[in-house]
């Protein structure tokens, strides 16, 4: 199976060993961030510095005109990432034999948030959440739009991979995050993730719900939990909490919004790739999930994307609802943690990796080879040596 692991450009930058290190790993191909949020990285290799602080969402390139005049536009990286620091980085792991793939996160962006706070979620008591961009208001998805268009098709790179394209949620590590307290399920955190911005009100009204009813109602649905009670978890539970029209008119409203800015962003990718540039998307194969892996309709997004990138550390179980589509040409991506020290398993990557291929995985993505130990990376290279 082809394996690429995930890069930051401060992994390679000013590091002469680190892109042949890399290649040693065995792996074909590189997923190299270039627009990125906010995140204080280590990088326990590099010659001249161990953290690495980006201070908010930035592209790690430089931009082009077509933002010239617009209200909402990338921001560009402090020092963290000079420069083209993208480009310098792809043209040193493309030396060392690596294919070069963009990483692409999209709506996750606090800054966005703090400057422009109408282009937030706003959940059902009026919080907003500003890391996480409303992705039914039109300029927001126009923005989105044109950032994964330019992102993604960086000179040099062959692919790309999208994060983050579709809703984001209450789930979000903010600074030191103190929201654990209430053991919110699935269905707790759908209600959470409910927006009531002035876009999303009106989309809900074209459904057949009043919002401020349903917002009245989200609130009730969440008294409950908030007191301790068990979340019942899953639709089941959404239904048994809002009522099953209710809760289907709800998730009718967002998965068209989720599944239209899916399909425009990829298009505005392949209108600005050259032919053969692959596009894939980090996805959850059950709609409703929100977050970096956003959820997708398995069949739909097959349809319009390369394949998708899985999330596997909680187990391979979602990738079955991707196989099942039988496209024998779409790339099913199990990602595996290998860094210990988060969660990750390196030890067992050669037995995950067999489990996930029995699945449907026709490749692997590792995460990271820039934040991972020498024992971690130690264990990598013994895992795709022997596959």
């Amino acid at each position: 199976m082809k394996a690429s692991t995930f890069v930051y450009p401060w992994d390679v930058n000013g590091d002469p060993e680190a892109a042949a290190r890399i290649a040693a790993l065995g792996v074909r191909q590189v997923t190299l961030a270039s627009a990125y949020h906010s995140t204080r990285a280590l990088t326990p290799r590099h010659p001249r510095h161990r953290i690495v602080t980006a201070e908010h969402a930035s592209v790690l390139y430089p931009t082009d005109d077509r933002w010239r005049g617009r209200e909402l536009s990338p921001y560009p990286a402090g020092d963290w990432a000079p420069g083209d620091a993208f480009g310098e980085a792809a043209a040193a792991l493309t030396r060392a034999g690596l294919e070069v793939h963009t990483w692409v996160v999209l709506a996750h962006n606090s800054r966005l948030g703090a400057e422009h706070p109408d282009t937030s979620v706003v959940n059902a008591y009026g919080d907003r959440y500003p890391w996480a961009p409303c992705i039914a208001q039109p300029a927001t998805r126009a923005y989105l739009v044109d950032l994964a268009a330019e992102a993604a098709v960086r000179p040099g790179a062959r692919g790309t991979e999208l994060e983050s394209l579709g809703w984001y949620g209450l789930q979000h590590l903010h600074a030191h995050d103190k929201t654990g307290g209430v053991g919110l399920g699935d269905a707790g955190m759908y209600l959470m993730a409910l927006c009531f911005c002035a876009v999303c009100r009106e989309g809900y009204g074209a459904q057949g719900l009043d919002a401020g009813e349903l917002a009245a109602s989200v609130r009730d649905a969440l008294e409950p939990l908030w007191r301790g009670a068990p979340d019942d978890g899953d639709w089941a539970g959404v239904e048994k909490l809002l009522g099953a029209s209710v809760a289907a008119a709800t998730r009718a409203w967002r998965d068209e919004t989720a599944r239209t800015l899916q399909e425009a962003a990829v298009g505005a990718v392949r209108a600005a790739a050259p032919d053969g540039f692959q596009v894939l998307l980090h996805a959850d194969p059950v709609t409703y999930h929100v977050g970096a892996n956003p959820g997708v309709g398995p069949a739909h997004i097959l349809a319009v994307a390369d394949g998708v990138v899985v999330p596997c550390a909680g187990g391979p179980g979602l990738l079955t609802p991707f196989a099942e589509q039988g496209r024998t040409d779409a790339v099913i991506a199990a990602n595996f943690g290998v860094v210990s020290g988060m969660g990750g398993s390196p030890g067992t990557l050669a037995a995950d990796a067999a489990r996930a291929r029995e699945l449907g995985a026709t490749q692997m993505r590792l995460y990271h080879a820039g934040l991972a130990s020498d024992g971690d990376l130690e264990l990598v290279r013994a895992a795709l040596a022997g596959l």
